[in-house]
Parts: C-alpha cells; structure tokens; sequence
C-alpha cells in the first residue's frame, strides 16, 4: 500500500510540474517531448499517464486552457484580441476565432461586444454584501510549499491537506513566525468544468523547503493586487467573487494580470464562527 501510494504521489508531483510549466508558458510553443522530459517519463507512457491524472489528454488540456484563458481576458480586460490570441499561444487572431467558435459557438470578437452572451455560468452578484475598496500593494514573491487538489472547490479536502503541510513544516523543521495558509485557484468556476478545477493548497514559509511526495515547492507571484478583505462564510465566497468582477473591476479602471487569483485565511474555520470567519483575497493586476 505505501509503495502504491508513493508511487501515485510521485507521478502527481511530475504531473504537477508539467501543468505549471503549461500555465507560464501559454504564449510559447508547447513542444510535447519538451513537456515529457520534464516529467521524466518516456514520451510513450507520458501521454497515458497524463491521460489518466488529468482525465483527458494533454493535447485537450492545453487547447482548453488556452481558450479558457482566452474567455477571461475577452471579458475581463481591454486587450486586442490580436494581443489576447498572442496571450495564449496563438500566432493569428484567426487561429484563436477557429478554437473559440469550436468551444463556445460564437466569435471572441461577438463574445466581448456582447456582456449578456453567457460563456460562463451566470454570475451571482450579490447587493447584499458590502465590499470595501480593496487595498492596491505591491507583493514580494512567496515560497510555499503545497498539496494540489482536483474538484469542486466546495467539496475538496483543505483540512486533510493542510493537515499533511503541516506535519512537513515539522519534519522539515520549518516553523517560523508568519507561516500564512492560502489557496490558489488556477481556474474559473464559471469557465472550467467542476471536476477539472484546480486548487493549490499552501502554506507559505519562510524557510528553504524540500518537495516530498505529494507535496511540492511553489513560487507565488509577486506583484501588483488588490486585495479585498471579505468576513463571513466561506459558502458566500462564490457570491463575492461575482460581485467584485461584476461591479468592482469594470468600474476600477484596472486590468487583471494573467497569474491565479489566491486567498489568505486569516484565521480558523474550527475556532471561529463562519460569519466571522476573515479572508483576503488577491486579484493580481497589470
């Protein structure tokens, strides 16, 4: 059993490298022998095994991020779509209007100039939840280590993998004042199929960390954020996400940098209450 499962933990690891390397390099060309020397498997049992953890094959995965990418910088930023067909690894705006009418069955360009076609799943602005202006910092890149998981985001094991986080800070000896719990969201619920988005679950540390297993070393982006402070419920998160894309950013004059979205928990879901529960949450800027 432990064999079985160090060995599935080491394919995660290299899988994981893999889907990073893809996510900085959307504007490259992605050659898939170079993706399987980095995963250190023979490009034969790099496609199967890609395959299997990622539940299509890699070919789709990349074009889906590609065009998924695509959506979010159509909707949510004033770049060219030429510019926008660059961003994500297209030498021609044609080539992305190709993709993009496969997917979706409309053009980017009809997509952007009509707010009211639904790509995404419908948002879910709420009035009700009193968003403050967010503070806009400039943030030093962070060192986590961190455990990816694969799911709704509202069904996925934070507490069993932070629980592992933690017994590899204390193995490793890396305990320190600071430590911060985040989790950073690689995709869009209103874009990405449920059982295809992606979390990191983190914890940043202040010390140099080895990656073992499941677990990896990761670079957090610095940059320009903002970052808006919301208290409550971590059910309602959905609701202030739609709200501050629906109201905030169109109306802030700022444009969303291609790096994930995270958030930084800023205490205990098991010592507070959920409506006083505390969380940043980081929207990476141009």
């Amino acid at each position: 059993m432990d064999n079985k499962l160090s060995t599935r933990e080491e394919y995660l690891k290299r899988i994981n490298i893999v889907t990073d390397y893809i996510n900085n390099h959307l504007d490259e060309k992605l050659d898939l022998s170079r993706l399987a020397d980095l995963s250190c498997l023979s490009p034969y049992h790099f496609h199967r095994i890609t395959k299997a953890f990622l539940g299509e094959p890699i070919g789709a995965f990349i074009t889906r991020v590609r065009v998924e990418t695509a959506a979010r910088l159509l909707r949510y930023t004033d770049l060219p779509i030429q510019e926008v067909a660059y961003r994500v690894g297209y030498e021609m705006p044609s080539s992305l209007s190709k993709i993009f009418n496969q997917y979706y069955n409309i053009s980017p360009l009809e997509f952007r100039n009509d707010k009211n076609f639904i790509i995404m799943k419908q948002a879910r602005i709420n009035p009700l939840i009193n968003m403050k202006a967010p503070k806009i910092v400039e943030m030093e890149d962070k060192t986590a280590l961190y455990i990816r998981l694969l799911g709704n985001y509202s069904e996925l094991d934070f507490g069993g993998a932070w629980t592992k986080l933690w017994g590899c800070v204390k193995e490793q000896k890396l305990f320190s004042a600071g430590i911060e719990h985040i989790c950073v969201y690689h995709d869009d619920p209103k874009v990405t199929e449920t059982d295809k988005l992606r979390t990191d679950v983190c914890l940043v540390v202040r010390k140099p960390a080895q990656a073992h297993g499941e677990i990896g070393v990761k670079t957090i982006q610095g940059g320009k954020y903002a970052v808006f402070l919301y208290q409550g419920s971590y059910s309602n998160l959905g609701s202030v996400y739609d709200t501050i894309f629906g109201q905030w950013l169109p109306e802030s004059g700022e444009t969303l940098r291609n790096v994930p979205c995270f958030e930084k928990y800023l205490n205990h879901p098991d010592i507070a209450a959920p409506e006083k529960s505390k969380t940043e949450i980081y929207l990476p800027l141009q």
